[in-house]
């Protein structure tokens, strides 16, 4: 149970009820995430933009390297409601059972190039505490793979997303 009262559909502004009610009519129901969210219009609609434009926009980085970086950055983070929630999202995205399944299991157990164990590593380090110790060597070592700037930007921004999300869901016992 969150700690915290999540409101419901009634409860929201109509700003975000129009948001909400294309996902009622689909699933019927809202997830906690988008409920804490609603809480207030301007989380909202910041939230919402960094998930069009970061995950589900067609990006410089493939749809199954975005979803690889939010499964592994929800499993560094202990984000059980996020890990499941991208779970489907990636198959609704075209991600294999297999390909779930390898991710969840962590990098070495990925059937891809060096080069994006390379950038996917990069990203778990991205996300740690001490990220501030990253040096210039370890993005020039990602660009002599063929990773251009906005690819590594772009990766980079994923996983600050979901170090603030996981962040929501985790402080307010989300999906307990």
């Amino acid at each position: 149970m969150a700690h915290i009262k999540l409101p419901e559909f009634e409860e929201m502004s109509p700003a975000i009820q129009d948001k909400a009610r294309p996902i009622l009519e689909k699933t019927g129901k809202l997830g906690e995430i988008f409920k804490l969210l609603a809480i207030d219009e301007k989380v909202y609609f910041a939230t919402d933009g960094m998930i069009q434009k970061f995950l589900l926009d067609e990006t410089t980085l493939s749809y199954d390297t975005k979803e690889s970086i939010a499964l592994l950055i929800s499993i560094e983070n202990g984000c059980k409601m996020c890990i499941d929630v991208h779970k489907s999202i990636a198959k609704m995205l075209g991600l294999t059972d297999e390909r779930i399944e390898e991710v969840l299991q962590g990098v070495d157990a990925i059937s891809t190039s060096d080069a994006e164990k390379a950038l996917l590593n990069f990203c778990i380090r991205a996300s740690k505490k001490d990220n501030y110790k990253v040096l210039k060597e370890e993005i020039d070592a990602l660009k002599d793979m063929g990773y251009s700037d906005v690819q590594i930007i772009e990766a980079v921004a994923i996983t600050g997303y979901f170090n603030y999300i996981n962040t929501l869901s985790n402080v307010f016992a989300l999906g307990e």
